[in-house]
């Protein structure tokens, strides 16, 4: 790893806990059955962050964007994780919502999770439409709705770089 990657993450050590959101996009998960969005939660408070808020939104655009709205304004979340709606369905409309809000996209975090998923799953990780980017000063990242695709995304790449992300995009 390169020296000012290194000199950026012990920069970024100084955010402390990161304020975040967890927004599960479905149709049918309730707070009681929701394994990915509890997931994420769980995997968030372990890394020492916060979660400040936590949706189930319904697989439509009005929803999914009324969310990303209220976070956008409320201007106290620096992170939002949004999992569920990325496939390729007519009812998959994440990725479509996340995209319209972000200011300027982080196209390696869908690269690496493809590439990390085909690994794992084969062919099927081109389903995927896993998107990263900011919105404003706020992080976003919009996963698959299983756990094990949860697991991935949240694992290898969003929190071990999560606060040196949350740094950059507040510069």
């Amino acid at each position: 790893m390169s020296e000012s990657t290194e000199q950026h993450r012990r920069d970024a050590q100084s955010q402390g806990s990161i304020a975040c959101a967890v927004i599960t996009v479905s149709d049918t998960r309730t707070p009681e059955t929701d394994g990915g969005g509890a997931l994420i939660a769980d995997l968030l408070v372990s890394a020492s962050h916060r979660v400040v808020s936590r949706l189930i939104v319904k697989d439509e655009a009005k929803q999914i964007a009324g969310a990303l709205r209220e976070i956008k304004l409320g201007k106290t979340v620096q992170a939002v994780m949004i999992t569920g709606g990325t496939g390729i369905t007519r009812r998959d409309v994440t990725p479509d919502i996340v995209e319209s809000f972000l200011d300027k996209r982080l196209d390696g975090f869908g690269e690496i999770f493809r590439v990390l998923s085909f690994e794992e799953i084969g062919p099927a990780a081109m389903l995927s439409r896993a998107v990263a980017g900011v919105m404003g000063e706020i992080l976003v990242f919009a996963m698959p709705g299983s756990t094990a695709a949860v697991r991935l995304a949240m694992e290898r790449l969003i929190i071990p770089d999560l606060r040196h992300l949350v740094h950059e995009a507040r510069k």
